[in-house]
This record gives structure tokens, C-alpha cells and sequence, in this order.
């Protein structure tokens, strides 16, 4: 049986490590976190933190295995690149894409190299004095450059806040560096590429809705919508200057996503992500199109090579005229004591996957709020119509029940039909 080491844990590496095995392949998981959600259903598990790279190359020797691939998290796609490096196995990463892609100072460089618009704003060293940047007023967004799902960001918006909110997000960095930014108050909408051969093929455009309901905390997605109502502008505006990008890092494998944020028709680009996505918009892909990136990526893992020849042809952005969605449940902090109404959504013949992070007893912590740690399940869903998408959304609204230990409502907030003259 051929072997596969997927580095990661979390509950969306765990949708890939559940197709790794469907695939006939013995699945191994290292990740440091004991118990992890990924761990759960391998072949065989080990609690080690991926970035002690020597440590897993000499496992992976020890093991034998036939191929590494990186699951669902920015942070373990250099020590992905250089395990597979060690052990002379394909990696679709270059050492380029991981310098531009896998952390938000690296990104902002090659932004301004490749005169791709981004948020105004500066970094802070560990070792530099925390003072308002010269050139921006509040709010400001405060960042960690090297950390995802919102971790160690916040909204600041006095110079208390600002100063107290810089030393945290600082203890979030492994590189001792923070990313101060204009606050964005406007759109939000992302792009998904897929590489074969060296082409970048846009898979999937949609428009992104995050929660306002936690105060500063980091707006954390509660919907998104595709294709993007801002795709042609997107298509005229960003996609070639990218296309550039693309050519100068070689990057000839792989999927990537980046954010951006649109105000006042300018493109402004801020969070890219060199891997599968915890969103997952592939899941929409193999839905309608069928194909499957987390069986490509496998697949490469083993081979090098990305996909069936015919790829290019099976899919495209507009989703053949129909209308995708992707709902997120953020709960409030507590114990979950019941929940209702999910198996019915589940069985509504419009949706086609529900990814679940918690069940019934499970405690989402109050650290855990403004992160992606809150997301209790995306649901997926594809209609021939927004008019439909907006009649599940009222629909499961009034169907999913989830109350904590003392009877209390614990969704956060429900996302509202979308404009229906946006997308059409």
C-alpha cells in the first residue's frame, strides 16, 4: 500500500486526510496537537511540530513513505517545501511562491514589485518603537505577518489600543513582525487559482461576508457568494498583473487563494494562501464540475503531475450559470448543550456538503472569538438561481437551533439574502 505524510490537524486537513484513505492510500498525520481532528481517522498519527523538519525527514525515512503533502494551514507550507526537498519528493511549492505567498510581509513585497495595489500600511519589529505610522489615521488593522485565521489580529482604533494590540499580535510571530494596515471598511471577495504546467487557471471568484458583531476582533467570514459580482473588474484590473506574478515566482503546480478588498472600484490585494483552503471552494468545484483538488493534490504528491490533460476544459468560473454558496455558523463562547435542525439541512437536495467542527458538549472558548476557531460548520450549497441560494438561507435560518448549557442562543449572527440584482 503506498504511503502518504499529510502535515496538519485541524478539522479541514481532515477532509483531506478522509480522502487520502477513500483513495486506498495508508495516511499518516503529523501535527503537534494530541488529538487532532485530521488524527482521528489516519492510517497512523504522530504528535510532532511539523517545524522540526529534520525529525519528521528521518520519520518519513523510517516509515518509508511515498509522498508529504500540506494540509490546511499557511504557516506549514516552508517546512512542506523543505521536508520534500530533504526527501527528493515533489512539492508544488517554490521557494519564490513561499516567500510571496506564506507570509504578509513577503506578499506586500512582491505586490509592489509587480504594481499590484495592497493596503496601505507598514511593519513593526520586535525591536522598533510602537508609534503611529507616519501617513495613516484610525482605525487600524493590526497583523501578525506569519499567522492565519485571525489569530493575534485586532482592530485599533486610540493610541492605547493601538500600542496594546501591536505587543500582542508580536507574541503571534514566530518572525517577530507585525503588519500595520488602514482599516478596510468595504467589500471583500477572493480568487482561487489552480496551476497545471505552469497556467493559471481561475477556478472560482466569490464575494466574502464577515461578521462586524465582535467589536475589534478580526471579521471573521459568514458567507460567501459565487461567482463575484466584481469579476469582470477583477478580470480587467488585477488577473494579469497576477499572471505576471505567477511567471516570475515559477510556480507551475498547485491552488492558491488571495482576498482582497474592493472600495470604490480599486482592487486591494491582502491575504494569499498556497494551499487548500479552509473555506474550501473545491468542494463546490468537484460539485459541479467533478473534479477534486484534494485528489489532484494526492495524486501529485505521489507524481508530480497536476490533473488529467483534459483539466483546463472541465470547468470555469461561472459555474455553468449557477449560483454557489458557502455558510458559516460562528457561535459565542460556551458549552453547546443541544442542537437541532442540522440533519435536515443536510437532506435539502440543494446542498452538497456540511463541514462540522463541534458536536453537542464540545466548549468554544472565549480566546477563540474574532478566529476562525468559532466556526461551528460551513454548509455548501449550489442552486440554479441567487433567488434560490437566498430561499435556503431564510430557510436553514429558521431550522438550525444551537443553545449552550443554560438554554442561550449560541449563533453569533445569520447571514441575510443577498442582493439579487448583483448577480445576474
Amino acid at each position: 500500500m503506498k504511503k502518504i505524510m499529510i502535515l496538519g490537524g485541524n478539522p479541514e486537513t481532515a477532509t483531506l486526510v478522509d480522502r487520502s484513505l477513500a483513495m486506498g492510500i495508508y495516511t499518516i498525520v503529523v501535527d503537534m496537537g494530541q488529538g487532532s481532528p485530521a488524527k482521528r481517522n489516519a492510517s497512523e498519527s504522530y504528535d510532532i511540530d511539523v517545524f522540526e523538519v529534520d525529525t519528521i525527514v528521518a520519520l518519513a525515512r523510517k516509515l518509508e513513505v511515498d509522498a508529504v503533502l500540506v494540509g490546511v494551514a499557511d504557516i506549514l507550507v516552508k517546512p512542506y517545501k523543505e521536508i520534500c526537498d530533504k526527501l527528493g519528493l515533489p512539492c508544488y511549492a517554490t521557494n519564490e511562491a513561499v516567500e510571496a505567498f506564506c507570509s504578509k510581509d513577503g506578499f506586500k513585497r512582491y505586490c509592489k514589485a509587480y504594481n499590484i495595489q495592497d493596503i496601505p500600511g507598514i511593519y513593526l519589529h520586535k525591536s522598533d518603537p510602537i508609534d503611529l505610522p507616519e501617513g495613516l489615521t484610525y482605525p487600524l488593522m493590526i497583523k501578525p505577518v506569519d499567522s492565519g485565521g485571525g489569530v493575534g489580529m485586532k482592530i485599533c482604533r486610540d493610541e492605547a489600543d493601538y500600542k496594546a494590540s501591536v505587543k500582542t499580535a508580536l507574541q503571534h510571530s514566530k518572525k517577530g513582525v507585525v503588519l500595520v494596515e488602514k482599516y478596510m471598511d468595504c467589500d471583500d471577495m477572493a480568487v482561487y487559482y489552480t496551476f497545471r504546467n505552469g497556467v493559471p487557471y481561475i477556478s472560482a471568484l466569490s464575494d466574502r461576508f464577515t461578521t462586524k458583531r465582535q467589536g475589534d476582533a478580526s471579521p471573521v467570514c459568514i458567507a460567501a457568494v459565487y461567482p463575484s459580482k466584481y469579476s469582470e473588474l477583477f478580470l480587467r484590473e488585477v488577473h494579469p498583473k497576477l499572471s505576471e506574478l505567477f511567471k516570475g515566482l515559477k510556480i507551475q503546480n498547485g491552488v492558491l487563494n488571495i482576498q482582497f478588498f474592493v472600495e470604490d472600484g480599486v482592487i486591494y490585494a491582502y491575504d494569499p494562501g498556497f494551499r487548500l483552503q479552509g473555506e474550501a471552494p473545491d468542494f463546490h468545484l468537484k460539485h459541479i464540475f467533478g473534479f477534486d483538488h484534494r485528489e489532484m493534490l494526492v495524486n501529485y504528491a505521489f507524481t508530480g503531475v497536476m490533473g488529467d490533460a483534459d483539466f483546463p476544459e472541465e470547468h470555469h468560473y461561472t459555474y455553468k450559470g449557477k449560483s454557489a454558496c458557502t455558510i458559516w455558523v460562528l457561535l459565542k463562547g460556551g458549552k453547546i448543550g443541544s442542537i437541532e435542525g442540522l440533519d435536515e439541512i443536510k437532506a435539502d437536495p440543494a446542498v452538497h456538503f456540511v463541514l462540522e467542527r463541534f458536536k453537542t458538549g464540545d466548549e468554544v472558548k472565549q480566546e477563540w472569538l474574532g478566529t476562525e476557531r468559532q466556526v461551528y460548520a460551513r454548509m455548501y450549497l449550489v442552486a440554479p438561481s441567487i433567488s434560490e441560494v437566498n430561499n435556503r438561507i431564510e430557510r436553514f435560518r429558521d431550522l438550525l437551533k444551537i443553545k449552550d448549557d443554560h438554554g442561550q442562543d449560541m449563533i453569533l449572527e445569520w447571514i441575510r439574502p443577498f442582493k439579487e440584482s448583483d448577480y445576474k
